[in-house]
């Protein structure tokens, strides 16, 4: 029996992966969408959304990405709550492109690879416990939330840099803990962090403990690293920043990546290195990693997609 091939196949399930879902099959591409191991991927670690355009009363997380999975689905997306393990994709132009989930072959003319990118964290239990309680790795996403609070952002890079200068506008204190006795960010941004008053660093210190009540952010316990004293820092909110790592390590060897392992795609599109092979959302998107842009990037590969096939014909 000769096996089906579809015109779309998108891997992932944030906003770019069913924006995506939602413009390649209003277009006829009748895609088939994988979730992965997270459906709705970061988003659905977020309690409160209350940045993206067109919900004026805030949404949550999950609930959004149920809402644009809805709506995908409404123009026949087919969905699969399965994880895509393996890809080989072709180099020829028309070719066709093979993904495995687990056993299962599927063979795609076009694939969109929305997989987003994972918040690093430090591994300890107490973050999970405090995970949106207080605990946030995105001062773009939450910060809002902490107005005339206190909190603590743990990184010596640029991103940690970046979390702490964006919060200090809205929160009445950041306490930085950096591990060793030097940033890693830029000089530009070392200097920001230096001329905003309401920011402390603390170097040679580490995040080893979150205490409060219900499951709410109280306390960050920190240890001087060269002293071993212990002592709390009483905070709201604990910022991670720390970096991401993108989901890419079934694509490495055969789609460019940058030295951080994100997709590189050409300038102004969504393409890849390879011909049919299109990324959208924060797999190749280090800088602006919001589920606005995440979604515009799925629009822009839907539109890809269907360009690159309009013209096979």
């Amino acid at each position: 029996m000769e096996q089906n091939i579809l015109d779309c196949v998108i891997v992932g399930s944030g906003p770019s992966g069913f924006t995506a879902a939602i413009y390649a099959a209003r277009a006829d591409l009748k895609p088939e969408l994988f979730t992965g191991l997270e459906p709705g991927g970061q988003l659905t670690t977020t309690t409160e959304v209350d940045n993206f355009p067109g919900y004026p009363a805030g949404i949550t997380g999950p609930e959004m990405m149920m809402d644009l999975q809805k709506q995908a689905e409404r123009f026949d997306t087919k969905v699969h709550y399965e994880m895509i393990t393996k890809a080989e994709f072709s180099k020829e132009v028309g070719g066709v492109h093979k993904l495995y989930a687990g056993n299962k072959e599927i063979l795609a003319r076009t694939v969109i690879i929305s997989t987003g990118a994972t918040a690093k964290y430090l591994g300890l239990d107490d973050e999970k416990k405090y995970n949106g309680g207080g605990v946030s790795a995105c001062a773009t996403c939450d910060g809002f939330f902490y107005r005339g609070k206190d909190v603590v952002v743990v990184g010596a890079g640029d991103t940690a840099a970046e979390e702490a200068t964006y919060l200090a506008k809205l929160v009445n204190k950041v306490t930085m803990l950096v591990r060793k006795d030097e940033f890693r960010a830029s000089k530009a941004m070392v200097h920001r962090v230096q001329n905003t008053p309401n920011i402390e660093v603390k170097f040679h210190h580490e995040l080893i403990g979150i205490e409060g009540e219900n499951n709410l952010v109280e306390r960050a316990v920190v240890i001087n690293n060269q002293t071993q004293e212990k002592s709390t820092v009483d905070v709201h909110g604990i910022f991670i920043a720390i970096g991401h790592k993108p989901n890419t390590d079934i694509f490495a060897g055969q789609i460019d990546l940058d030295e951080n392992g994100y997709i590189q795609t050409e300038k102004g599109s969504t393409r890849t290195n390879l011909p049919g092979v299109f990324a959208a959302g924060d797999v190749q998107d280090h800088i602006y990693r919001q589920a606005i842009t995440a979604a515009g990037s799925g629009c822009m590969a839907a539109m890809d997609a269907e360009k690159y096939l309009a013209e096979l014909h």
